[in-house]
């Protein structure tokens, strides 16, 4: 959708749930195309700013002080009969 600056403004709110639901909006000053308003998700994702998989799970807290070490007991003994 296009909106004029005048509209824009004024229906501000409006503008901002119809990137939400149906992406880019063009704004526009006599007549022609100035300006567009896209979620931030996808301005975060255009300026590469968006970590991969990876890097993600590389930024969490560090594991080094987490125990690992597996229980070397045996389990317990279990009556099948009941």
């Amino acid at each position: 959708m296009s909106w004029q600056i005048q509209e824009a403004k004024q229906r501000f709110s409006e503008l901002l749930r119809s990137v939400a639901t149906d992406g880019p909006q063009v704004v526009t000053r006599h007549g022609e195309a100035v300006a567009v308003v896209i979620d931030i998700a996808e301005y975060r994702r255009l300026r590469g700013e968006v970590a991969d998989f990876k890097d993600f799970l590389r930024s969490g807290p560090s594991l080094e002080d987490l125990d690992l070490t597996r229980s070397r007991e045996t389990p317990r003994d279990i009556d099948w009969t009941t």
